[in-house]
């Protein structure tokens, strides 16, 4: 499949070389995706999709365009050329895009060091039909549940080659397996939902469907007699089913494009403290068998590990090329591409120091306050950092989980979120955002 795509990327740049690009890359991806769901124990819904994607980036002095197709017909592909550098010639001029310097671009990687592909066979349709079967009745095995909704099992793999006029040619493979579940307890107005999901590299990593299953609806049977918590102020401890989205509005806010924007709480603080000073945030696209793992960028420069917090100060900025070049920087490998837009920054896998302290030890430290495991809709303003969104949970009194919690909001500011925070322990090794339980003061609560 690398050589038909390597092709492909060929041919693009060819075309766009022929009807008058200055220079060009391109990117070819084949995607292959199964999906089943299962319902009452019953095949609900199957399908496969097949496909490939091509797009291509021409450059005329210092203007640019973006086109892409899934056809991989030769006009076509004539055509995308043609039609890019028409798109070229009126784009407006931007003194920071253009190819990387051939000295910059990535050379002689090992993608078995990574790992991202599980080269055993594809699953048959009918073992992802077992599986999906295995977890719902699980689920619904479990005392409390009263229905399962759709039950899915999938299989993807997506190939991925990038190639530039200059000289840059690369490509990779990944693979996904995924299997997830909702349970419900209770009936009409008593109803309540909550699900679990799994999703690995390696098939061989999935977690059991029976386990995937079970804790689905365990989960949905906890939440039974959810009610609004009181309004005040109280500790906060987000679950590490959900603390990941803190760290999520802490990458945004680094991200080059928001910096170059001005739309970014943390603009001004590069080189202060931002977390505790114990604490530091690390990406690592290296790490084998996370799905954000990769050998070079988008526009082929190698990756590497980096500290973008390193003892809670803020050392740099999540950059690509473009980004870089608005700043007077160097880009940090951050480049992400598909193939129907350019290049724009973003990050692979990161992982936040862990504290000691297990899940349980903080709801004990905690007293009074609320555990959050879901979170739905979203209020931050990403110039000031105020957060506020709506969350669902369990009551903590005196270090005790008392009551299942729904229908409330939690705010605060971001700012001060994060130089507050304190991780648990539990971080889930698997997944490309490491980050544990993290247990906040001081935050705003909406109730009864």
């Amino acid at each position: 499949m690398q050589a038909d795509l390597e092709n492909l990327t060929q041919k693009l740049l060819i075309a766009a070389q022929k009807a008058g690009a200055d220079s060009a890359d391109a990117m070819a991806m084949a995607g292959t995706s199964l999906s089943i769901d299962v319902l009452k124990g019953a095949l609900e819904q199957a399908e496969r999709a097949e496909g490939v994607d091509i797009g291509l980036r021409v450059m005329i002095g210092q203007r640019q365009a973006n086109v892409s197709a899934s056809d991989t017909a030769d006009r076509t592909i004539e055509e995308m050329a043609e039609r890019a550098v028409a798109m070229a010639r009126e784009a407006p001029m931007d003194p920071t895009i253009g190819l990387a310097d051939p000295a910059q671009f990535a050379r002689n990687w090992t993608l078995e060091d990574f790992e991202i592909i599980d080269h055993s066979p594809e699953p048959a349709p009918e073992t992802l039909e077992d599986d999906a079967r295995a977890a719902e009745a699980a689920a619904l095995a479990v005392t409390g549940v009263d229905q399962v909704q759709t039950t899915s099992a999938g299989y993807g793999r997506t190939d991925v080659f990038l190639a530039t006029s200059n000289g840059f040619a690369g490509g990779y493979g990944r693979t996904t397996r995924a299997l997830s579940i909702a349970a419900i307890s209770g009936k009409g107005a008593t109803m309540e939902r909550d699900f679990n999901g799994e999703s690995r590299i390696w098939q061989s990593d999935l977690p059991a469907a029976v386990d995937i299953g079970r804790i689905a609806g365990e989960r949905a049977v906890a939440r039974r007699g959810a009610k609004q918590p009181p309004t005040g102020t109280y500790p906060v401890l987000f679950d590490e089913r959900v603390s990941a989205t803190i760290i999520g509005h802490l990458l945004q806010a680094v991200n080059g494009s928001s910096i170059v924007r001005g739309a970014s709480f943390l603009r001004d603080r590069l080189g202060e403290v931002i977390l505790p000073d114990h604490l530091s945030l690390l990406e690592d696209p290296h790490r084998p068998r996370a799905s954000g793992s990769r050998p070079f960028d988008g526009e082929g420069l190698p990756t590497a590990r980096r500290e973008i917090i390193n003892d809670g100060v803020l050392t740099g900025w999540v950059l690509d090329l473009a980004t870089a070049r608005k700043l007077g920087l160097e880009s940090t490998a951050n480049a992400g591409r598909g193939t129907s837009s350019p290049p724009s920054p973003g990050v692979s896998n990161v992982i936040l120091t862990p504290g000691v302290a297990t899940r349980e030890d903080l709801i004990a430290q905690m007293g009074t306050g609320l555990l959050i495991t879901g979170l739905i809709g979203s209020t931050v303003n990403p110039n000031t950092g105020d957060y506020s969104r709506g969350a669902s949970g369990f009551w903590v009194e005196n270090g005790e989980i008392t009551y299942p919690v729904n229908e409330c909001t939690v705010a605060g500011n971001l700012n001060d979120m994060l130089a507050r925070m304190i991780p648990a322990n539990d971080a889930e090794p698997h997944k490309s955002r490491q980050v544990p339980s993290l247990l906040i003061e001081g935050m705003t609560l909406a109730g009864s």
